[in-house]
């Protein structure tokens, strides 16, 4: 994994957190006394990733003051949003940033504990342009419910619904082929979800199963326990 990028989103506002993290973007939230993004970069470099596009923008200043110290092996870069750019916006930001094909790209704010290595032989066996991890469907009418055929290719992206017999949800962490900047919209400003997914239906689109340990840190609630989903899963230091 040492030649492929891993693409970390992480300018978003954290508008639900900030009754209890104020003084930080969200990705730098403590979770057992450690910033969240530090976390996810060390489980991340625990299979072999050693560079990393952070795509920053809220708060932006306080990702790269942590970052810009000296982090031993692993190669960190930034690329900054003068704006919300959305999903979409940030990774096509980031393009001239990428030098991998295909590359890694997930959600600053949540962890899953997947197998990246099975993950990837995935990707090259389908030969897919894009691929998605999926964790089991959840009961929340906000989420997101992917379907696949018996192949295991996307056949519908539905934002905001509820699950169906068979569905996934979406666990926030992709791999991509340098295609997908084709079809990525000629505005600066768009979502992965809503604006680029559904288009790459029928083009090379496959999900993954990966397991069912996934969790947000975008609320209160979900940060207060993030600390002990963790400690379960022994993930509490650099691999």
């Amino acid at each position: 994994m040492k030649d492929i990028d891993a693409v970390i989103l992480c300018g978003g506002l954290g508008k639900r957190l900030r009754s209890v993290v104020a003084d930080r973007p969200k990705s730098l939230a403590q979770v057992n006394n450690k910033p969240f993004l530090d976390i996810l970069i060390e489980y991340l470099a625990s299979f072999g990733f050693r560079r990393f596009v952070l795509c920053i923008g809220y708060m932006a200043e306080a990702i790269r003051r942590h970052y810009e110290r000296n982090f031993g092996p692993l190669k960190i870069v930034f690329s900054q949003e003068d704006e919300p750019l959305g999903t979409g916006g940030a990774i096509k930001n980031a393009q001239l940033l990428i030098h991998s094909d295909p590359f890694l790209a997930l959600n600053g704010d949540s962890f899953f504990k997947l197998d990246l290595w099975d993950f990837y032989k995935f990707h090259l066996t389908k030969k897919a342009i894009f691929s998605i991890a999926l964790s089991k469907p959840k009961n929340d009418k906000n989420s997101g419910v992917v379907l696949l055929d018996k192949n295991k290719k996307v056949i519908a992206f539905k934002e905001k619904a509820k699950p169906e017999k068979e569905s996934y949800s979406n666990a926030g962490i992709y791999l991509m082929s340098r295609k997908i900047f084709q079809d990525m919209q000629d505005s600066r400003v768009f979502s992965l979800e809503y604006d680029i997914f559904p288009a790459l239906i029928g083009k090379g689109c496959y999900g993954y199963y990966g397991g069912d340990e996934f969790i947000d840190i975008g609320t209160p609630e979900n940060l207060a326990i993030a600390g002990d989903f963790l400690e379960k899963l022994k993930i509490t230091h650099a691999g």
